[in-house]
C-alpha cells in the first residue's frame, strides 16, 4: 500500500487539529502545504507567489492564536490560500475562483475564520482595530491580528489606522509581511538576533523593570527612554512604529518557525498595540516563483514540474495594454499630460509610459485618495 501524499495535512480539518500537532511536526507540515499549494494552484490558477511566502506565518498564527475566536485579518487576501486550506476548505480548493466556488480572497460568507472580506489593499489594520476595540467594549479577551504587506502599507488608510491604533489601548497585533527584500547582510544574522532579543522574556522583564525603577524620577526615566530609542533606532527600523504607540518586535525571519513562534507567543502575552515586522520571500520553496515572483503573482493553470511556459498562441491585447499604448501616444504630443499609477505600473499598463516619459509619470503606491487629490492639484 502506498503512503499518503499529505499524512499531516490529511489530519487537519480546522486549526484546532493543527494545535494538536507537536511543534516538531510543523516544519514537515509546511513542506506538505507547499506541495499541495503547487498542485492545487497548478490546476486552477491563482495567486501563488504571495501564498508560498506566508506558509510558515499562516501555520504559526493558527498554532499560537485561538482562531476563530481570535480574529485574523489578511490584507487584500492574495496570500490567504494556506489560511483557506487550514480552515476547512482544502477539499474546495479545486473550485477556486469559479462560479459558486471559493473566492480568491477572504470572504465572510465562506467561513467563520474569515472575519473580514478583503479584495483591496490597506484595509486590514482599520478592520482589526475595530474588532479589537469591540472586544474591549464587551470586556472579552480575544485578540485581533492584521497581516499587511509592505506594498499595502504605502496606502494612506493604513497610516491613518496606525496613527489611531497607537492612541487606543486595544489588543491589536499588526504583522508587517515585508517581502520586497531578502535576508541580506544588512538584515541577516544581526537583525535576526535583535528580533529574538526584543521578543524574549528577559528583555521584556528588563524593560519593565527599568520602567518601574526610573519612572518615579521623571528626568532620569526620560533620559533612559531616549537613550534606548536612539540605540535601538540605529540598528532596528522600529522607532517610527514605537513613536506611534506600538511595541515593535523585529525584523524576524518569516520562514523560521522557531523565531516566529517565539515572537507570536510573546505578543500574545502582551496587552495594547503590538507590531511584528517579518521578512519573507515571495514564492518561497518553488524556485521559478522565487526567481520571478511577478510572473507567479497571479498565474493561469500550469504544470509545476515544468513551470509556466510561454503561450504559442497570439493573445489579444488586454485592456490595460491598449490603455497604456494610448497614454504613450497622447504623451508624445502633450508634454503636460501626467499619468498617476493606481498601484502597480505593470498591472495598470503604465510600465512603458514610465520608461518613455519618466518626468510625466507619478507612482503614489496604493494610495487612491492621495492619487485623486494629487490629480486635482495637478
Amino acid at each position: 500500500m502506498s503512503s499518503p501524499l499529505f499524512p499531516l495535512l490529511d489530519g487537519i480539518a480546522r486549526p484546532a487539529d493543527l494545535r494538536l500537532l507537536a511543534e516538531s511536526d510543523l516544519a514537515a507540515l509546511t513542506a506538505e502545504l507547499r506541495a499541495f499549494l503547487l498542485k492545487s494552484v497548478g490546476q486552477t490558477g491563482g495567486h501563488l507567489a504571495s501564498s508560498l511566502g506566508v506558509v510558515e506565518l499562516t501555520v504559526a498564527l493558527h498554532y499560537v492564536f485561538n482562531t476563530p475566536e481570535d480574529k485574523l485579518v489578511w490584507d487584500v487576501g492574495h496570500q490567504a490560500y494556506v489560511h483557506k486550506i487550514l480552515t476547512g476548505r482544502r477539499q474546495q480548493m479545486a473550485s477556486l475562483r469559479t462560479m459558486d466556488g471559493l473566492s480568491g480572497f477572504t470572504r465572510r460568507a465562506e467561513s467563520d475564520y474569515d472575519p473580514f472580506g478583503a479584495g483591496h489593499a490597506s484595509t486590514s489594520i482599520s478592520a482589526a482595530l475595530g474588532m479589537a476595540m469591540a472586544s474591549a467594549l464587551k470586556e472579552e479577551s480575544q485578540r485581533a491580528i492584521a497581516v499587511i504587506g509592505d506594498g499595502a502599507l504605502t496606502g494612506g488608510m493604513a497610516f491613518e489606522a496606525l496613527n489611531h491604533a497607537g492612541a487606543e489601548d486595544a489588543n491589536l497585533v499588526v504583522i508587517l509581511n515585508d517581502n520586497e527584500c531578502s535576508i541580506s547582510e544588512n538584515v541577516g544574522g544581526m537583525a535576526r538576533y535583535l528580533g529574538r532579543l526584543l521578543s524574549c522574556s528577559p528583555y521584556r522583564l528588563l524593560r519593565e523593570g527599568s520602567r518601574k525603577a526610573f519612572s518615579p524620577v521623571p528626568g532620569l526615566w526620560k533620559l533612559a527612554k531616549r537613550a534606548e530609542e536612539h540605540v535601538k533606532g540605529m540598528i532596528v527600523p522600529g522607532t517610527l512604529f514605537e513613536e506611534l504607540g506600538f511595541n515593535y518586535i523585529g525584523p524576524v525571519d518569516g520562514h523560521n518557525l522557531d523565531d516566529l513562534l517565539r515572537a507570536l507567543r510573546t505578543l500574545k502575552q502582551l496587552s495594547g498595540p503590538q507590531f511584528l515586522h517579518i521578512i519573507t520571500q515571495k514564492g518561497k520553496g518553488y524556485l521559478p516563483a522565487e526567481d520571478d515572483p511577478l510572473t507567479y503573482h497571479g498565474i493561469s493553470k500550469f504544470n509545476p514540474d515544468v513551470g509556466k511556459q510561454p503561450s504559442s498562441a497570439v493573445a489579444a491585447p488586454s485592456y490595460s495594454e491598449v490603455f497604456g499604448d494610448w497614454l504613450c501616444h497622447k504623451a508624445a504630443s502633450d508634454p503636460h499630460l501626467v499619468a498617476i499609477t493606481p498601484a502597480m505600473s505593470v498591472g495598470s499598463g503604465m510600465a512603458s509610459f514610465a520608461q518613455q516619459f519618466p518626468r510625466q509619470f507619478v507612482d503614489v503606491g496604493i494610495a487612491e485618495q492621495h492619487a485623486v487629490t494629487l490629480a486635482g492639484g495637478l
